[in-house]
């Protein structure tokens, strides 16, 4: 077992990485898990009526969950 597939069953992700992505950068690897990572939260804190915190215009805002609940009807 390689080190990439050992991440990924110790992630609890049964889903082998296809090899093409296995032949990109490091970085953009990395930022595809970030970015799916991401999506994930935001998906969690939509589906539960969560609130996020994000930095937006130098300042710590509040997005509500209704509101995550609503973008997330947008991207379906």
């Amino acid at each position: 077992m390689n080190r990439t597939t050992h991440w990924y069953c110790a992630m609890g992700n049964s889903v082998k990485p296809s090899t093409s992505v296995l032949e990109l950068p490091l970085a953009q690897r990395a930022e595809m898990a970030f970015k799916d990572a991401v999506r994930e939260v935001v998906n969690e804190h939509a589906s539960h009526g969560w609130p996020l915190y994000i930095w937006r215009e130098g300042k710590v805002i509040e997005v509500s969950g209704e509101e995550l609940k609503r973008l997330a009807a947008d991207n379906e």
